[in-house]
C-alpha cells in the first residue's frame, strides 16, 4: 500500500478530530450536488445570530445610524479609518446583546441604543490597539486598518472611539451604567498587558490563561448584557444573572476562537490559520499540549513559541501534537462547560422570545466556524 503523503495524513487527522470536538454536520464533509442551472441556489440557512438579529431588527438600525452619527468628525482620517473597521463584517454580536438583554428586561426606554452604541465603540477600539501590538496585517478576512493607514492613525482612531463610547455612556445620566462600562474598559486593558506577559511563556498555566480571558474578551460580554438590566431598573439578581450569563458566553466565545485558529478556514475565521502560533500566543490548546506532551515536544514547543524559531511545517507538527493529546477536543469540552454555566445564568427569566434566542446564542457560539 502506498503511504499517503504527510500533508494528506495531517489534513485527515484535524479532519477526523474537528468532526469531534466541534460536532460538525456528516453531510458537511459531502460533495456537494450539482444543482439543475435552472434551480436557483437555495438561500444559507438562517443562523441564531440571525435571530436575534432580527428579533431586535428596529434596535439595531437604530444603533448602526448613531453608530455612522458618533463616528463622524472634521478630521477626515477619523471617519474613514473609524468606518473601514466597523464596516468589515463583524458579527455584532456585544451591542446585540445589550439590544436583546433590555428586550428580556422588558424595557421601554431608548437608553439601550445608546448603550449598544457603546459596547461597539469599545469593542472596536480594542480591535484597532490589538491589531496595533500583534502586528496583524488581516482583520476578518481583510487588510487590517493598521496594515491600510498605519499604526498611528489605528492608536489615534482607537483612542477616539474610546472617548465616543463614554460620551455615551454618560448621556444614560446613569452613574451604574458608567461605572460598570468604565471598569470593563479597564479590565480589558488589563487583560490585554497579561496576555502580553504571557506571549511565548510556555509555562503559561490553565488558569492563568482563563484569567486573562475572562478580562481581555469576557468582561465586555458580561458589561454589555448587566447594563441592560441597570437601564431598565430591574433588581440587582437580574443584573448579576446577566452579568454570569454573559461572562460565561465570553468565556466560551474565546475558548473556541482558540480552536478555530489551529482548525477554521480562512475564509470561514476572517483570518490566516495559524495567526496566534505564529504571533507566539499561549491559548488553551498550546497550555494542554505542552503540558501533556513530553520532554522532546516540550522543546519544540520552546523553540517555535519561545524563540519564535519556526520553520516549514511546524505549524502542521503543531496542530498534529494538539490531536494526539486531545487538547482541541478538551478545550471544546471546556467551551461548552462555560456555555452550560451560561445557560444556568437564564434560568430565573420567565420563558419569552428573548430568553429563547438568547439560549440559542450559546449554541451559535460554540458550534461556529468563524
Amino acid at each position: 500500500m502506498l503511504a499517503l503523503p504527510k500533508a494528506v495524513v495531517i489534513d485527515r487527522m484535524v479532519e477526523t478530530e474537528l468532526a469531534v470536538v466541534t460536532n460538525l454536520d456528516p453531510k458537511r464533509h459531502e460533495a456537494p450536488s450539482t444543482p439543475a442551472p435552472s434551480t436557483p441556489s437555495p438561500p444559507p440557512p438562517s443562523t441564531p445570530l440571525d435571530a436575534l438579529a432580527d428579533l431586535v431588527a428596529d434596535d439595531l438600525l437604530a444603533v448602526n445610524e448613531l453608530i455612522v452619527q458618533r463616528m463622524h468628525s472634521s478630521v477626515e482620517m477619523i471617519p474613514r479609518l473609524a468606518s473601514y473597521i466597523v464596516s468589515a463584517g463583524g458579527k455584532r454580536l456585544r451591542p446585540l446583546l445589550t439590544l436583546a438583554s433590555a428586550r428580556l428586561c422588558r424595557y421601554a426606554g431608548d437608553r439601550h441604543l445608546g448603550l449598544a452604541a457603546s459596547v461597539e465603540f469599545i469593542h472596536t477600539a480594542t480591535l484597532l490597539h490589538d491589531d496595533v501590538v500583534d502586528e496583524s496585517n488581516l482583520r476578518r478576512g481583510l487588510a487590517s486598518a493598521n496594515a491600510v493607514f498605519g499604526n498611528k492613525a489605528s492608536v489615534l482612531v482607537g483612542d477616539f472611539l474610546f472617548s465616543r463610547a463614554f460620551l455615551l455612556m454618560v448621556e444614560t445620566g446613569s452613574l451604574e451604567v458608567l461605572r460598570i462600562l468604565s471598569h470593563a474598559s479597564a479590565v480589558i486593558a488589563e487583560g490585554e498587558v497579561l496576555q502580553l506577559q504571557t506571549t511565548n511563556d510556555t509555562n503559561t498555566t490553565e488558569e492563568s490563561y482563563l484569567e486573562v480571558i475572562r478580562a481581555k474578551t469576557a468582561a465586555l460580554f458580561a458589561a454589555a448584557c448587566r447594563v441592560s438590566a441597570v437601564v431598565a431598573d430591574r433588581p440587582a439578581v437580574e443584573a448579576t444573572a446577566l452579568d454570569d450569563y454573559g461572562l460565561n458566553l465570553g468565556i466560551a466565545f474565546q475558548l473556541v476562537d482558540d480552536v478555530l485558529d489551529y482548525s477554521a478556514l480562512q475564509a470561514r475565521l476572517g483570518k490566516t490559520v495559524g495567526d496566534d502560533f505564529r504571533e507566539g500566543k499561549i491559548t488553551l490548546p498550546v497550555v494542554l499540549a505542552f503540558r501533556r506532551g513530553s520532554d522532546e515536544e516540550r522543546v519544540f514547543w520552546r523553540r517555535v513559541l519561545e524563540d519564535t524559531e519556526q520553520t516549514d511545517g511546524d505549524l502542521d507538527h503543531a496542530i498534529r501534537l494538539m490531536i494526539r493529546h486531545h487538547a482541541l477536543r478538551d478545550t471544546m469540552d471546556r467551551a461548552r462547560h462555560y456555555g452550560a454555566l451560561a445557560r444556568e445564568a437564564l434560568g430565573l427569566f420567565d420563558d419569552s422570545p428573548e430568553k429563547r434566542v438568547l439560549l440559542e446564542i450559546i449554541d451559535f457560539v460554540i458550534e461556529r466556524e468563524y
